[in-house]
């Protein structure tokens, strides 16, 4: 049997969507992703886009832009400074 399927969040596009990025509190980049939607939710807001994958699937498109790490179901996300681009970038509050 294959690797569980993860829900991932994800931001859409005109035409396809991407992986959403996020940063620890020390400021690296990481994946995130839920074991269920409702644990995804209840982090990230019932709005929020998400696709299943696998964690070999997720591992194998990380790898493309130098991401290594995932968090799975993070207990929460806090407000992040301001970045220089003009968006907002959450950073995960890992328990």
């Amino acid at each position: 049997m294959g690797d569980p399927l993860l829900v991932v969040p994800v931001r859409a596009g005109r035409t396809a969507v991407s992986l959403r990025l996020f940063r620890t509190a020390a400021g690296k980049r990481t994946a995130v992703a839920f074991s269920t939607p409702l644990a995804l939710a209840r982090v990230l807001g019932t709005e929020h886009r998400w696709i299943r994958l696998s964690e070999t699937a997720l591992r194998h498109m990380l790898t493309d832009v130098g991401v290594t790490g995932i968090v799975v179901d993070p207990a929460g996300t806090m407000p992040a400074r301001q970045r220089e681009q003009g968006y907002r970038v959450r950073h995960l509050r890992v328990a």
